[in-house]
């Protein structure tokens, strides 16, 4: 068809339009540079939040890991549930103590996942995963400077286990056993928790010290529940935190190191599981307006 009819007929030359297609393929590029290369990795604000979640994340590692080796070396009976009430307790307090720098995610996870439902920016999302990274390895070094070796050796300095070798023999879960739970058990704590500090709606309404306390509690109870269903040694329970298990895994290696990948690929999984959650629900409307359309008080 000749241009001057298509420009009559409302359409554009055949020029016009290869040249729309090649803006537009450069408008995506923009984009998606955009979104890796922007103003946050020059604010001052995101990296004072950075140092926040480097420190909140060094201290969490330190005294998670040091409560760990403390339960099971006083032989106590049931050193899960121990664990899992310091767990409640200190999660809370470095929440609280982050949350107005940097919305106290000191968890890869939860960072991963605000990026997916648009709470921060990529760009935001890699500078505090590198400093929650940076901030476990030095809480494992710190733990790894005021423990003998004997301890660090025999509780793998407290470090994310699937299992542990016990004189010839290996004990604890399978990797499938390890990567179904740290799945079920992540996607549950931003399902039932994190997703509150989400929405500002419901953050406001609870109040900040009540929205920490849910996050800190519902990590507690399902460590407990983790490593209680299994009811096997060697198996240290539901990460939840690839930092976390990071650290001790870079300062002990072995086979902390052999089993990193499942505390990292099963949060990574259950953040795109709670996208996908989080895309449906917003789609929908609100249960106030289904109840009055079916003409229910």
């Amino acid at each position: 068809m000749d241009p001057v009819v298509l420009h009559i007929v409302g359409q554009d030359s055949p020029r016009k339009m290869e040249e729309s297609k090649a803006n537009s393929r450069q408008g995506k590029a923009f984009n998606f540079l955009h979104c890796f290369i922007s103003h946050d990795f020059l604010s001052p604000e995101v990296w004072r939040a950075a140092v926040a979640e480097l420190l909140g994340t060094a201290v969490l590692v330190f005294v998670l890991d040091t409560i760990v080796i403390s339960s099971y070396q006083t032989k106590t009976e049931t050193p899960n549930l121990v664990i899992s009430f310091f767990i409640v307790i200190t999660l809370t307090i470095l929440l609280l103590a982050t949350f107005p720098i940097s919305g106290g995610h000191i968890n890869p996870a939860i960072t991963f996942s605000a990026v997916l439902v648009g709470v921060i920016s990529p760009s935001r999302a890699i500078v505090y995963v590198s400093a929650q990274c940076a901030g476990a390895v030095l809480g494992a070094l710190a733990l790894k400077a005021v423990v003998s070796s004997s301890i660090e050796q025999a509780f793998s300095l407290g470090g994310c286990t699937v299992s542990v070798i016990a004189g010839a023999v290996s004990v604890g879960v399978t990797t499938g056993q390890a990567l179904i739970l740290e799945i079920i058990c992540t996607f549950v704590l931003l399902f039932a928790s994190v997703w509150i500090a989400f929405d500002d709606r419901q953050a406001k309404a609870m109040g900040l010290l009540q929205v920490c306390s849910i996050i800190g509690g519902v990590a507690g109870v399902l460590v407990f529940v983790s490593s209680t269903v299994t009811a096997t040694k060697g198996y240290a329970g539901a990460g939840m935190n690839p930092a976390r298990c990071l650290g001790a895994a870079v300062v002990r290696g072995g086979q902390l190191w052999n089993s990193l990948w499942v505390f990292w690929a099963g949060p990574a999984i259950a953040c795109l599981l709670f996208y996908v959650y989080v895309k449906i629900v917003r789609d929908l409307p609100p249960w106030t307006d289904v109840l009055s359309r079916n003409g229910l008080p």
